[in-house]
Order: C-alpha cells, then structure tokens, then sequence
C-alpha cells in the first residue's frame, strides 16, 4: 500500500456530517482500511524524502502528499546528477585545503572540521579513516607538534576517530598554548630585549663617603 501511495496519490480524506454540518474525520473515526491507507501515505512521504540529497530535500521537504512529492523529485533529479558530482568535488578540495585558522581554539578547530566531514558523509563520498585523523592532526599548528607525535604513537589511526583525537590532545591544550605563547615571545625581538630587561640585576650603586673634615 505503500507503493500505491506513490503510484495512486494519497487517501482521499473521507467527510463526515455531524448535526448537520459536513466536516472531514478524525484518524480516530476512520475506518480500518482507510486508517492504513493513511498510515502507508505518511510512510511513503518519509521514506522519500529520507534519501534526497541536501539541496532537493531544501526544496521539497514542505510537500506531504506522496505521489506529488515523487513527481516534484523526478523533475528536479534530471539537473542534480551534474549538480551532485560538482558538489562532491568542492568538498574534496575543502578537505584537501583545510587550514587551521590563526587564533582559534582547538574546540573550535576540531568542530569546523567535523561540519566539513558530516557534509562528505551526506553525499556518501570514500574518506579512509587514516586520511582523515592525519589530515585533523597534520593541519594542527606547530605548538602541537609534540602531542601529535605522542598521539601518532599511542593510537591507531586506522581505528581511530576524530573524536578520539580530539579527546586526547584536549588533555594538553593548555601545554600548547604555552608553547605558542613561548614562540611568539621568541620571535618578536622587541619582546625579547623587554624580557631580558626585566630579567637583569641591576648592579647596586655605591655612594662615596668621604670623611667629616675636623676643624
């Protein structure tokens, strides 16, 4: 009956006249074909819109009546095919490009990246596990260096998860700020020779006393 709700259209709501006035039936006053008839339509409607792609799912997701919801997909489906195979190859170059952005928290490092791999997910496209952890680690900035290296030997990145990852260098977020904090100061010489300064010991003065002449 499901397939009859694509095919034939969705049940015909029935009417009913109650004191003299006509007016549709509830689900619960339905008859026992016409309850499944109702129940297979939504069911259809679902299953449909279930395997859509992102963008035709945007356009037709309003639509609750099967059969036209179905015509209305067959129509737009003739262009996403070109559509679909462009789109994949954007997200294979955003992942091939995929940068860490200067001043943002590993939170916010490892989030950008797990939007980018729900969208490869959507569109069923083949990301070895291994690719992916060394992609997430090997873009990290160089502060992490030592805890992408520790990562790498205590954990299998072909079993893995980015989730994993991530759990595992927060430990050390705050080691890796100081290390950050550490470079800069080393490469800005002004910082240095402020650092340096604060850092002497000034030599103690010495006051020449010379003695009371006697008269």
């Amino acid at each position: 009956m499901i397939l009859e709700s694509v095919e034939q259209g969705s049940l015909i709501w029935p009417s009913v006249e109650v004191e003299g006035v006509t007016r549709l039936k509830k689900y619960s006053e339905l008859s026992a074909v016409e309850a499944i008839q109702a129940d297979c339509d939504v069911k259809a409607t679902n299953i449909i819109l279930q395997g859509l792609p992102p963008e035709v799912y945007a356009l037709v997701s309003t639509h609750k009546v099967a059969k036209e919801l179905w015509e209305l997909i067959q129509m737009l489906m003739q262009g996403t095919s070109l559509t679909k195979q462009e789109r994949e190859c954007k997200l294979y170059d955003s992942f091939d490009k995929f940068a860490y952005q200067k001043g943002e928290t590993l939170c916010d490092f490892y989030l950008r990246f797990s939007l980018l791999l729900n969208d490869t997910n959507m569109y069923n496209m083949k990301l070895e596990q291994f690719q992916v952890n060394t992609k997430f680690l090997n873009t990290l900035p160089s502060e992490w260096s030592k805890f992408v290296t520790d990562v790498k030997l205590v954990r299998d990145l072909h079993t893995t998860n980015v989730d994993q990852l991530h759990a595992y260098l927060g430990q050390h977020e705050y080691h890796a700020k100081e290390v950050r904090l550490m470079n800069e100061r080393n490469s800005d010489p002004l910082a240095l020779l402020s650092q340096h300064q604060l850092n002497r010991t000034p030599y103690p003065h010495h006051q020449l006393l010379y003695p009371q002449s006697q008269f």
